[in-house]
């Protein structure tokens, strides 16, 4: 396991399940796990779009351990997921916590195929939270549905999953408290989003590629911090 220290983040190279436990008490935990989809198909349009190949070989597409959501150790989660992952997810965050809300970010670009199922024009996340860490930010902040375009080219920062920055930012208008944990921190846009929202973040990458971009992404977002309060 390899540690980075950039202001008020500290980043984990390693893996999520043995680290997370690790470290304790969170006020909301952040995830972006693995999806559990069908990465095949795609046709003509496939040759274009290498992104489900590079979901495949990075195994981002068959899911993950749910056993991660630890209901102890934070005050409220946030969890993204595919459509076949509610079945399980859901009954879980109703039994672990207070409350739970299922949210919606609908992409205004979505890839022009439906894969013999309905076209990804919305990804779902649940947040889910205990008393005393329920959402925060007032009446126009507190949405359900929103609506962002899908990272393209460079904003995608050769990640095949990355969610946009101002979808990350506008959700952690809603988390309360201090302290952050994204166990699957991929390029690094949950732990940007907090560092310029004056959070402690924490945040654990397996891959050695996108966690190294994560660090360059989190670092000029703390120098932009920086550079505001001097």
């Amino acid at each position: 396991m390899t540690s980075v220290t950039i202001g008020p983040a500290t980043l984990y190279l390693g893996d999520a399940y043995t680290i997370r436990p690790m470290l304790g008490w969170m006020d909301a935990d952040i995830f972006d796990p693995p999806y559990l989809i069908n990465a095949s198909g795609g046709g003509h349009y496939r040759k274009r779009r290498p992104n489900f190949d590079r979901m495949v070989a990075e195994d981002l597409h068959k899911g993950f351990d749910i056993s991660i959501i630890n209901p102890l150790q934070c005050g409220a989660v946030v969890v993204f997921a595919s459509n076949n992952q509610l079945a399980e997810l859901l009954p879980l965050l109703a039994g672990s916590f207070h409350r739970h809300a299922l949210c919606v970010w609908q992409k205004v670009n979505p890839q022009p195929i439906a894969n013999k199922a309905y076209r990804t024009d919305c990804e779902f996340y649940v947040h889910a939270w205990h008393h005393g860490h329920h959402p925060a930010g007032d009446v126009s902040q507190k949405l359900r549905v929103r609506r962002f375009a899908s990272p393209r080219g460079a904003d995608r920062f050769e990640h095949p999953t990355c969610k946009p920055e101002a979808l990350m930012a506008s959700i952690m208008d809603n988390i309360a408290g201090e302290t952050i944990c994204d166990a699957f921190m991929g390029s690094g846009t949950t732990g940007v989003a907090a560092v310029r929202a004056g959070k402690r973040f924490f945040g654990i990458e397996h891959n050695p590629a996108h966690f190294e971009t994560a660090c360059l992404r989190i670092r000029d977002a703390w120098a932009e911090m920086e550079a505001l309060a001097a």
